[in-house]
Parts: structure tokens; sequence; C-alpha cells
């Protein structure tokens, strides 16, 4: 049976485990004592044979082979393998003893559930029972040795009682290799439907719970089988055996103490008996055999189950639950606190102790709290999920908004990059001869050096309008345009109801651009464009290959009342900030009472009851003069958007007319 010591080592007090170290059934002593004998014999044989049998020079060889396995004896990771098994066997062990078929609350329902105090129910409730226990039987017979060794045949179950000869004839006719502890289950269920057609079990609610427990019964004894079935896996045992007795028997030979005059490190003491390693070999070893004891708890041990007594007390509880217990009930009468609201058991002298201690009411019951503290606060005075007065904003928003407008624009970012790679396709498209001296790449990259944000016909690129940096723009005819003024700025339309107007407007805007240039501005515009009169005749014969860059122009439907005006060519400098216009004629522009800039000229909505503009193209002039392109959007139809990009043939965007413009030096 179990060692129990449970009451010995109720109350803890000074040395409370020393009582049980004297203890020899189901000790680590008992268990233990003929590993830890061979061990020292061993040890000692080995001891000896160094100190008295061996030549000097082999003793020197034994010594060396003592401190080399003393020094790798460490690297056996023992604590580990052991500490991880055992606690997996334990485990194992409870789980095992909670899976063991208990028939209590069995026997409960069906002694409130089958009805009938005549033989019949009386037979009924026996019967079904003693099938629970015999299943309860059978599976224990086939796990336990001690169970095994009590009922070794079927006859010695017939003749205890749990079986009768006619179900051992119906138990053997049933031809199976498996395990057949779950038939007599099944005759315990056809009892429960036999029970219920005659009308002892009176609801089918009743026969619900009584077959939910005997489910949960037998389960309990497939559990049993499977454990039995599947044991801990060979090669974890393997292992950690292994482990440790690999590890003693290399201590055997370097846990020896050597001769102390030879000087070797940490051997200055020489002992005969080797008192630690002793207690190490007690504490793994026997760490091994707690594990070897608890992975099989149905053997004969000392701390095995006691199923024999499981199954004497089992079988006897529930027959006289079912059957001696049924119906009889003592005489029902008031109790002695009846009248007693407060009912108060009586206590013992050596008790008493217990009503000194108030009763708990919580933890927190006895906190104190300052009575300033204790009044309601007006609602009116508390706020809730109040980030900042300004619009609900977090406060954070704005330095978040900082950030992103102070971010570089994506323009600004990858434009130098599209414009080395635009030279690059122009340089294979054309020879290096079409190319105007003023406009290399060398010059291009100084120019990005500086800062300057000048785009070339070598750059071959379209720059963007997205962002609000735009510092050049570019015509067909080569020229360059260095804007110092943003192009988001620059107004188109604004007095344009005679075009005289609109050529004077223009002119004064440029005129006080100019003086706010200063010495320095011209002296560079002075430069540049020297440069452009000596490379005119190539930049002349180049307009037209340079023109694929921008979409192709439309052709519309000249009115013949529409006629086209040439202006003469100002040879006033004009500063490159303002971007200049063809002058038309008042009759193809059609008068607007407002000015637009060119955000809105950029802006993707549908344009609604506006004229059709459609500027005419006029060739360029063979003179010194030069001319450029600006692309002017254009709208053959009502309902078009504005395309943002230049140089894309989207449907959804109007194709680009070019519009002659006066090059700017």
């Amino acid at each position: 049976m179990t060692v129990t010591y449970t009451a010995q080592v109720a109350n803890a007090r000074f040395c409370g485990f020393s009582k049980l170290l004297l203890a020899w059934r189901g000790s680590i002593y008992k268990v233990l004592w003929k590993e830890f004998l061979a061990f020292f014999a061993m040890y000692t044989a080995i001891s000896v044979t160094y100190r008295f049998f061996l030549f000097d020079d082999q003793k020197r060889y034994f010594e060396k082979l003592a401190i080399y396995c003393n020094h790798y004896a460490s690297l056996i990771p023992m604590s580990f393998v052991l500490g991880f098994y055992v606690t997996l066997v334990v485990n194992r062990w409870w789980n095992q003893y909670t899976r063991i078929p208990l028939p209590d609350r069995l026997m409960c329902v069906l002694s409130g559930g089958l009805q009938g105090v005549d033989e019949r129910g009386r037979l009924l409730r026996r019967t079904m029972m003693r099938y629970a226990s015999l299943s309860a039987l059978l599976i224990l017979r086939s796990v336990s040795t001690a169970v095994f060794k009590r009922f070794p045949t079927m006859d010695h179950v017939v003749e205890a009682g749990f079986m009768t000869r006619e179900e051992r004839k119906k138990f053997e006719s049933l031809k199976s290799p498996y395990n057949k502890y779950w038939m007599p289950c099944v005759w315990f269920t056809n009892l429960a439907a036999l029970a219920r057609c005659e009308g002892r079990i009176k609801d089918d609610s009743t026969l619900k719970l009584v077959l939910e427990e005997l489910n949960n019964f037998r389960g309990n004894c497939s559990m049993l089988f499977h454990y039995d079935m599947i044991s801990v896996p060979l090669v974890y045992t393997q292992v950690v055996t292994l482990a440790v007795y690999s590890f003693f028997f290399v201590c055997l030979i370097g846990r020896q103490f050597l001769d102390p005059t030879q000087g070797y490190l940490g051997h200055d003491l020489d002992l005969y008996v080797p008192i630690f390693t002793l207690l190490q070999f007690f504490f793994y070893a026997g760490w091994l055999k707690v594990a070897e004891q608890l992975i099989n708890p149905f053997g004969e041990d000392d701390d095995d189950f006691e199923t024999n007594w499981l199954i004497d007390r089992n079988f006897q509880v529930s027959m006289m639950a079912v059957d001696e217990m049924y119906g009889d009930l003592p005489i029902m009468e008031r109790d002695r606190y009846w009248n007693d609201s407060n009912p108060r058991p009586p206590y013992t002298a050596a008790t008493l102790f217990g009503l000194r201690k108030p009763s708990f009411q919580g933890s927190t019951f006895d906190m104190a709290i300052p009575k300033e503290e204790m009044h309601f606060a007006p609602l009116a005075d508390i706020t809730e999920n109040v980030e900042s007065e300004g619009g609900g904003h977090h406060p954070n928003m704005a330095l978040f908004n900082r950030l992103l407008f102070t971010a570089p624009s994506p323009t600004g970012l990858i434009g130098g990059a599209l414009r080395r790679t635009s030279a690059q396709l122009q340089r294979f498209r054309r020879p290096s001869g079409m190319y105007p001296p003023s406009f290399s790449d060398e010059e291009g990259e100084d120019e990005e050096d500086e800062g300057r944000k000048t785009l070339g016909p070598s750059g071959g690129s379209l720059p963007s309008v997205l962002g609000q940096d735009t510092q050049s723009t570019i015509c067909s005819c080569g020229g360059v345009f260095n804007a110092r003024t943003p192009l988001m700025e620059v107004q188109f339309g604004v007095g344009v109801e005679r075009g005289g107007d609109a050529l004077q407007s223009q002119e004064e805007i440029m005129e006080e651009e100019e003086e706010e240039e200063g010495d320095e501005g011209n002296t560079q515009k002075g430069a540049e464009k020297e440069k452009m009169e000596e490379g005119n005749t190539e930049v002349t014969g180049d307009i037209q290959s340079r023109m694929p860059l921008l979409p192709s122009p439309l052709q519309p439907s000249r009115d013949p009342g529409q006629t086209f005006i040439r202006q003469p060519q100002d040879k006033t400098p004009r500063p490159a900030s303002t971007t200049p216009s063809s002058p038309l004629a008042p009759s193809i522009i059609h008068p607007r009472p407002t000015a637009c800039s060119t955000r809105d000229l950029f802006i993707s909505e549908p344009i609604t009851e506006q004229s059709t503009v459609i500027p005419a193209i006029p060739k360029p002039p063979i003179g010194g003069a030069k001319m450029s392109f600006l692309a002017v959007p254009s709208y053959s139809a009502p309902q078009r958007h504005r395309s943002v990009s230049m140089g894309s043939e989207s449907p959804s965007a109007p194709k680009l007319q070019t519009a002659p413009c006066s090059s700017q030096n």
C-alpha cells in the first residue's frame, strides 16, 4: 500500500522532515542500497589497485588518466537530463491516478434514477453496477501486475462473483483480437434502455444523465489502457540511464585520490573515502530511482497504487449504494437550530484560538481614505478625452505638419537623375555635332552643382509642375528659361480683351522684374546670349527633331474668319522669370473677365461653359531671332480634364498645342 505520512507533516516545525529520514518502507535507502554498495566496492577496488599493485610508471599513467576523466566528466548534463525526465514522469504518475475509474458518481445517479423497490428493480440496479465494476476489473487486470496475480484467468473472475457463467460464454463468444473491457459497458447501456422502456427510468433526461456518467467511467478505463500502451519514449529513458551510469563510471577513475607528492593541482589531500562523490551518487542515482518507481505506478512497489484495495472498496460501496441504501431514509425531524437565525456550531477547548480571528471581509475592507477625498466631484469639473482646445487636434499635429511641409519635393530628388538619363538618351538618338556647345553635359553638371536648377536640351526631360519649387522650363526650340519667379505665380489672360493691352501689360511686368535682377543677372544672361547666337543655326535645324518630346499638336480646322497677326520681335532683353506668350489677335482668344493662374490651368476638374481656344502655330523665323514654343493646353471639347503630365496621351487629358514664344537669353 502507498506509504502515507501526511499526518506527520501536517504542521511545519523545526526539522519537520527529520523523522521521515528514519523510515525504511518506501525510503531511498531501501531502493538504492544495493547500487550504493556496488559503486563503493568498485571505487575501493580501483583505489587499492592504484596504491598497492601498480608500478611507478603505471601510476603516472593512471594519474594522467584520472585527471583527464575528472576534467571532462562535468560535460555530461546530469542536472538538466534528470530534472526534465523526473518532472515528466511525476506528472504522468499523477495523471494516471486521476484516471482510475471510480463508481461513486455513477452509483448515485443510478440509485436516484432507476426506480423500483421490487425484486426486478433491485436486480436491474445491482446488475448494472456489477457490470461497471467488471469493466474496471478487466482494465485493471490488464495494466496492474498485482491485480493480474489476483485474477490470472477468467475463471477466477467468475469465481470471485464479478461475472456469471452465462456472461462468460457471451464474453468469450465475441471473437475480437482486442481487449474487450468495454463489453460490460455495452451490457449496461442495454439494460438502461430496457429500464427506460419498462418505465423504471421516468424520462429521457434521467436516461441521458445515466449514460453520460457511464461514458465518463468508460473513458477513464480507456485512458488507463492507453497510458499502459503509450509509455515514455524509450530513447529518453535510455539517454537518462546512460548519462547517469556513464557519469559515475568515469567518476570511479576521475575521483580517485592521487599521490600528493606529485604536485597535481587539487590533489594536495589524500583521503581513502570519497565522501562528496558518494553523496553525489546518492542524489543522482536516487533521482533516477524515483523515476524508475513512478514510471509505472501499477506495480508492486511500496509507492505504487493499491489497485486490489480499490477493487474491493469500489465493488462494496457501489453495491451498498444501489441496493441496501435504496429507499432507506432516516426519519426527518427538525434540526437543533430550527429557530436560530444565526446558527453557530460549538468549539472544543483545543480550537478556541479560531474564535479570536475576525472573519475575512476583503483585502480593501480596512483601507482608510481621507475625509476630504470622499466627496463626489461635480461632473462639470470632470473633462474626459480632451486633447486640445484647437478644434480637437492633437498638440503634436502642428510639429507633424511642419515636418511634412519642409520635406523636399519628389521632383527635386529625382530631377537630376531624370536630366542625366535624358541626356544619355539624346546622345544615342542624334550625332554629337547636333548639340549646341552651350548645352553640353558638363555645363549641365556644373549648373547642378551650383544649384541653379536649369534644364537644357541635353536634359531631354520635361520638368514637373506639381511641386511649388519649380524654377525652370524649356522651349521646344531648345532655349532655356531660368525662371526666377515660380511658374505657379504666373498669370495668363490678364487683360486679354485687346492684344495690344496684353503685350503692354506683359512688357511692364518684365521691365519691373528686369530692374530687380541687377548687374549680376545681366552679366550672366549676356554670356548665355553669346552662346545661344553661336549655336543658332544648329538649334534652328534641331527644332523639328526635338518635337517628338512633346505630344503631337492638334491640327484644328481653321475658321476662315480667323486670321493670324504677327507682331514684330522685341529686341529688348527680357528677364527669364517671365513666361512669354505669343501675341494673338483679339479675334482668336475669347476675352475672359477674370485672370487665371498657372495653378488653375493644371487642376483636374471638368471645364464647362468656356469657349474653345485653338491657337495657331506660326513658323519659326529664319533670321537671327530665336523662337521657342511653350506648351499651352488646348481644349477641343467641353467636359475634358486638364492633364498634369505634359507628355502623356491619356484620353482623359487634352492634347497640348504649341504657341510661339520669344527666346529668352
